[in-house]
């Protein structure tokens, strides 16, 4: 599939399928929980499409899901925006939240490189914040600003369906979006146009 190329878009606005019947797509949300879960999105999509924020929308989510308890996998370097997170989650839901240095475990022990080579440097512990919020059974977990890899650890290893308020970009002040939408940058950077 090429989809990203295709200038057509004949999928949304013909229903033209593409894979030639390939998948059935009945049977892709034959599991009681995917079905909802599809539903739920496409009710909201359909309902405040351009009216909610993200974080509206995965409030709405939850609720509509009958989620009671969530779960915050953070990076430490959005603590304040975890905080803040927090508190306005715990109004609807109970909440659990574990940063991304949980156990405090050296960077050297593992021979992993520091930021800043005379200090002492936490590493990073996506696995054990996956296993954190399993213990604390949590029903839906929000990933704030996860390194790259680390994300996808814990997505991995995360028991509940795990879904991103933000990502980290420490260039473009975590809107990793502005990396396409500027022409300057991928033209100096990519080398494109």
């Amino acid at each position: 599939m090429k989809c990203a190329s295709c200038e057509q878009r004949d999928c949304y606005q013909k229903g033209k399928d593409c894979t030639n019947g390939r998948y059935e797509v009945d049977k892709c949300y034959e599991r009681s929980e995917d079905d909802l879960a599809h539903r739920t999105s496409t009710w909201l999509e359909g309902s405040f499409y351009m009216e909610l924020t993200r974080l509206e929308e995965i409030i709405r989510y939850a609720k509509e899901m009958g989620y009671q308890k969530l779960g915050i996998a953070f990076c430490v370097g959005f603590s304040n925006e975890a905080k803040l997170l927090d508190e306005l989650l715990a109004r609807e839901f109970q909440v659990s939240s574990v940063c991304c240095k949980v156990t405090g475990h050296n960077k050297e022990d593992r021979g992993l490189k520091k930021i800043i080579e005379d200090r002492y440097e936490a590493m990073c512990n996506p696995v054990i914040q996956a296993e954190v919020l399993n213990r604390d059974k949590t029903e839906l977990n929000i990933i704030l600003g996860l390194c790259v890899g680390h994300d996808i650890l814990f997505t991995k290893y995360s028991e509940a369906p795990v879904t991103t308020f933000a990502v980290k970009d420490r260039v473009l002040a975590h809107n990793p979006l502005g990396a396409l939408y500027s022409n300057y940058y991928l033209s100096k950077k990519f080398k494109l146009k």
